[in-house]
């Protein structure tokens, strides 16, 4: 079993930073794929980003490339999303997840989910 934590969101002006964080806390932190996904009001959860269990190889959504990032320090069993350039279409609650299986863009591949934050960006 794997908790997981997310801080870190809240109002920020279009083309200002914010960076998340999603404490882990149970099994080994190193051995779980970690993504983050968004849901926007009225939308479907989204894939935003993961990273493997090293922090070697890391995925993005196309809209976000370039201006997130999603580093991991497995010393501190966390995991990071920091968001430059932010736009008021990433409004969103963000969650972490968790994952034993290969890096993977689909929800349902993860099997640990933090309780969200809210991200807001006003234009």
């Amino acid at each position: 079993q794997v908790q997981l934590v997310e801080s870190g969101g809240g109002l920020v002006q279009a083309g200002g930073s914010l960076s998340l964080s999603c404490a882990a806390s149970g099994r080994t932190f190193s051995a779980y794929v970690m993504a983050w996904f968004r849901q926007g009001s009225g939308k479907e959860r989204e894939f935003v980003a993961a990273i493997s269990w090293t922090g070697g190889y890391s995925v993005y959504l196309d809209s976000v490339k370039g201006r997130f990032t999603i580093p991991r320090d497995n010393a501190k069993n966390t995991v990071y999303l920091q968001m430059n350039s932010l736009k008021p279409e990433d409004t969103a609650v963000y969650y972490c997840a968790a994952s034993q299986k290969v890096v993977h863009s689909t929800p349902s591949a993860y099997d640990y989910w933090g309780q969200g934050t809210q991200v807001t960006v006003s234009s």
